[in-house]
């Protein structure tokens, strides 16, 4: 499974992009997206989603 991020609630802030250690994170147009095949839910690193620790909005969910 894979994280989302909420569009109509992100800021824009780009946090959760610099912490992701898969690198599924991408932006274009100001809005940012969360690659499903690359994200894994940080289950490498503990199972504790880097990008949804760092929102500041909690703009991240379980798709």
């Amino acid at each position: 499974m894979a994280n989302a991020i909420l569009v109509s609630e992100c800021i824009s802030c780009a946090a959760c992009e610099a912490e992701c250690p898969n690198g599924a994170i991408s932006s274009a147009d100001d809005t940012y997206v969360i690659d499903a095949v690359l994200c894994d839910e940080c289950v490498a690193t503990g199972g504790d989603s880097a990008c949804k620790a760092v929102c500041p909005v909690d703009a991240i969910v379980a798709a």
